[in-house]
């Protein structure tokens, strides 16, 4: 029966990290391929619509699940590790992790050849995170968990010093907190985009790492599910509360729009870049929540799921380049020449995307669909081979 237990438990978690990879793929689609994706905010209420609204919406749970999920990995991983056997493997795998975002991914988002943008995405801040957290392994549990409440529910006081007049963010600041798309010049024409901050994503993989505990033999399905649903619950409430006093949690405060369901919209309109308290408070309640119930269920869909969520970084390098790959086609379809894409580099950060073209959100679904579709056989066949070569050393860097 235990064996049993630990099965469903580790299912649970795949099958959720394959949701949100599926889920994220639907986001990247939008970017290359919906007409607005580069001349406006799907987000903003004075132009967007409800289905383009939740379309960009939904997968805010993508990255602070996947991270929250990688840290809880990490405890798994501490059960049949010792200490500095973890902290050396995390430490190489985060530095790897960082290498491959500024290498291979970044030239996937861009597919330009001069590397004139090196973007730091969330796999560098996956990679950060495990190294912080491969540094931090050897301290106490109580010290890791009170660091990532710290980082967690304190980076927002950081907004109070960015609302001061005439405040102008460093390198070091954006690195740290802010990364709100910043650029920063490296040397000639190469410039670093800072997109995912260190602070806010540490803490949320240290808090996972904490609560891994509740996936171990040490609780009963019964008693993970109680403490999951309330932790879930509680975060629900605190977004609720912080939310009406509106003060506190998130850079912008929400307001009173056209109707009802606008004003609602803008309640849960919460900061991704860096990821506010409340954006994390909803999202990973949401997604404690997701993986009680996920526990309960098993059919074809979860089965599906889980395959993504256990090849999830092989997925991911996959999905970025065919989405790109796509795009390219789609550009030379529409009658565009390679040096008009090379020109409009210039005012955009990807080739082959000229902004003010493309689908509406029918298109743009029917293609993430397809890239899902054309994926899964990949997926498949490298689980099975993961399955059948545990032996194989640098498998756990993939």
């Amino acid at each position: 029966m235990q064996t049993i237990a630990i099965q469903k438990r580790i299912m649970s978690i795949d099958i959720l990290r394959g949701i949100a990879m599926v889920l994220m793929a639907l986001d990247h689609v939008r970017d290359y391929f919906h007409i607005t994706a580069w001349t406006d905010d799907p987000l903003n209420l004075e132009t967007t619509t409800p289905a383009l609204f939740f379309t960009r919406w939904i997968t805010h749970f993508c990255a602070p699940t996947f991270v929250f999920l990688s840290g809880v990995s990490i405890y798994l991983q501490s059960l049949r590790k010792s200490k500095k056997e973890l902290s050396a493997f995390l430490i190489k795998r985060g530095l790897w992790l960082v290498l491959v975002d500024v290498t291979i991914l970044s030239f996937g988002w861009s597919f330009n050849p001069n590397y004139n943008f090196i973007f730091l995405q969330v796999i560098w801040v996956i990679g950060i995170s495990m190294f912080l957290l491969g540094l931090l392994i050897q301290v106490s549990y109580e010290f890791i968990f009170g660091l990532g409440l710290l980082f967690v529910f304190g980076h927002n006081l950081l907004d109070f010093i960015e609302a001061a007049g005439g405040y102008k963010p460093t390198f070091l600041w954006d690195l740290l907190h802010h990364g709100n798309f910043a650029f920063y010049n490296l040397w000639g024409s190469h410039t670093a985009v800072v997109f995912y901050p260190i602070i806010p994503w540490s803490g949320l993989m240290m808090l996972g790492y904490c609560a891994g505990v509740f996936f171990t033999s040490k609780y009963s399905v019964e008693q993970r599910a109680k403490i999951l649903t309330r932790i879930g619950v509680d975060l629900l409430l605190l977004f609720v509360v912080l939310r009406f006093i509106n003060v506190y949690g998130n850079p912008e405060v929400w307001s009173t729009q056209k109707n009802n369901f606008y004003t609602f919209l803008s309640i849960i309109n919460v900061h991704k870049y860096p990821p506010s308290l409340m954006y994390m408070c909803i999202t990973i309640g949401i997604a404690l929540l997701s993986l009680v119930l996920l526990e309960k269920v098993e059919n074809r869909f979860t089965q599906i799921m889980s395959i993504y969520g256990r090849t999830a970084f092989f997925y991911y390098i996959l999905h970025l380049y065919l989405i790109h790959f796509l795009c390219m086609i789609n550009f030379y379809i529409n009658g565009h020449s390679v040096s008009e894409s090379v020109a409009n580099i210039k005012t955009n950060l990807f080739y082959f995307i000229i902004p003010g073209e493309g689908y509406g959100l029918i298109i743009v679904y029917i293609i993430w669909i397809i890239v899902i579709l054309a994926l899964f056989p990949l997926c498949k066949w490298y689980d099975g081979y993961k399955q059948f070569h545990k032996e194989k050393w640098w498998l756990s860097y993939l």
